[in-house]
């Protein structure tokens, strides 16, 4: 096949990409970015411009936020049942164009379509979930201790809030903050990763169909996120902030929220540990290894980073997991049969390609892969140009392997042993990360007891997948801080005022 016939833009893609604003969103109204200036959108599977999106400044995200303080007001004393019909109003609309949004995306990130397809349907049921929470914020009437008087306490919209989204989900991510933040009464600003800003752009024009006032949401597509942001935490009109990305850009956003002492959710960086104990189903184990570590090609914070298989497995689970990892196709996510797609960029591939180097040189085996670009099976798209990582599995990975303290982020799966219960609880903790970990065992006592040691927020017990619309998702430790989805979630954007009521 040619390379022409790998990256020109099918008619379908052009079409597509066509019907996606490319300005920013303030205030109701898509305007070019005050300068003039554009920011290209590369597809990661050839390299190619996609398309030119409005490029930012300080100037305009101000005026964004001001968008956002000027329509509070009317926006949270809006009607709850009315918040929660322009969400389900959004979600059919979601559920309608999933798949003109999952080729978009497909386009803009490079996973299969359908994994694209997965995600639509995933950030689609946030919409649904919260519509359904917007009427049920509740508050309390009580007797005091004294019995002289009553408690009166009250849940109110936080305020305006400011959200930073990253390319890995670029539309559950999305909908995973604005969902509640509508329920709730808040506005916000919304500003997505410079690499994927078309879904998002795609979402706040359903949003706007759907009935969402002007200034509620607005959307800032920037080439530095910088920029924009600072000015935005400096502001007093800001109250809230929600950031899904890495720990090292999180430190620096706690650190600049800090002067207004602004609420804040951080979702962060994650390094989830996947343990095989001696009495677990094998079969499912693999299976859960697959969906756990190739979801998204590894790039996802709840992918299982580092898999500690008890000494009599790790022989039996590699060669398995070797074996499915190695029937994966991989190339641009939009060709017919493909399972993997291309990393974001150039300086992911050189990440995971320098922790495989570092593993391998330290004594870890290649059971399969190792390299960067399209594997033997893949020769016939060899033309691609994109920035394509092999499916990977290393065996005997050494306690001083880098991959095993650091995220990987690419389709790297090693495989390190531990002998006893205690040793692999250790393992498993012994990292600054705590997001979540995937736990395979029948025994029923085992699995509390690790369960409740494991340092993490979430747990998958003898499942690969542990993200649900309806369950609290976040980290502890250097993971970050607050909830998203589940009942837990609206409560980020919600304020509790106690009234004392005198008899």
């Amino acid at each position: 096949m040619s390379a022409d016939a790998q990256t020109t833009p099918s008619s379908s893609e052009r079409a597509v990409l066509a019907e996606v604003p490319t300005r920013l969103l303030i205030g109701g109204s898509w305007r070019a970015a005050s300068g003039g200036a554009t920011l290209g959108v590369e597809d990661p599977a050839t390299t190619e411009e996609l398309v030119q999106v409005a490029d930012a400044t300080a100037q305009d995200a101000l005026a964004a936020l001001a968008a956002a303080a000027g329509a509070q007001a009317a926006w949270g004393a809006h009607a709850p049942r009315e918040r929660g019909e322009v969400l389900r109003r959004a979600y059919e609309a979601i559920v309608a164009q999933a798949d003109r949004l999952a080729l978009l995306m497909t386009l803009e990130m490079g996973k299969a379509l359908e994994e694209s397809r997965a995600e639509i349907a995933y950030a689609a049921e946030f919409f649904r979930w919260f519509a359904e929470e917007a009427v049920r914020v509740h508050g309390r009437y009580m007797v005091n201790t004294t019995g002289s008087g009553r408690i009166l306490t009250m849940r109110q919209p936080v305020g305006p809030c400011v959200f930073v989204t990253p390319w890995n989900f670029p539309m559950a991510m999305g909908t995973r903050k604005i969902a509640p933040a509508i329920a709730a009464g808040c506005t916000m600003v919304v500003k997505p990763a410079k690499q994927t800003p078309l879904s998002m752009l795609a979402l706040a024009k359903i949003l706007e169909e759907a009935g969402l006032p002007a200034g509620v949401l607005n959307v800032v597509t920037a080439s530095s996120a910088g920029r924009v942001i600072a000015p935005l935490l400096e502001d007093p009109r800001t109250r809230k902030l929600s950031f899904t990305g890495s720990t090292e850009v999180g430190r620096t956003l706690i650190e600049q929220s800090a002067k207004q002492i602004l609420r804040v959710s951080m979702e962060l960086g994650g390094n989830a540990p996947f343990l095989v104990f001696e009495d677990a189903d094998l079969d499912a184990a693999v299976d859960g290894a697959m969906l756990a570590k190739m979801r998204n090609v590894g790039e996802a914070c709840t992918a299982a980073n580092r898999f500690h298989v008890h000494e009599s497995l790790a022989q039996e689970f590699s060669r398995r997991l070797a074996e499915r990892m190695g029937a994966l196709k991989v190339g641009r996510g939009t060709e017919p049969g493909v399972d993997v797609g291309p990393l974001i960029d150039e300086d992911q591939r050189t990440k995971v390609s320098e922790l495989v180097g570092d593993a391998v040189d330290r004594g870890a085996r290649v059971l399969l892969g190792g390299a960067a670009g399209l594997g033997p099976a893949d020769r016939p798209q060899a033309a691609l140009r994109g920035y394509f990582f092999q499916p990977t599995v290393l065996a005997d990975v050494p306690d001083d392997a880098r991959l095993l303290r650091e995220e990987i982020f690419g389709p790297v799966a090693p495989v390190a042993t531990f002998a006893s219960d205690e040793q692999a609880l250790e393992a498993a903790n012994r990292t600054e990360y705590g997001l979540v970990a995937y736990v395979y065992t029948r025994d029923l006592q085992r699995a509390l007891r690790v369960c409740e040691g494991i340092e993490t927020g979430m747990v998958g017990l003898n499942q690969g997948v542990v993200s649900n619309p309806a369950a609290p998702f976040g980290g502890v430790k250097q993971s970050g801080f607050g909830r998203e989805g589940g009942f837990e979630g609206i409560g980020e954007y919600l304020e509790t005022k106690y009234v004392a009521v005198a008899l």
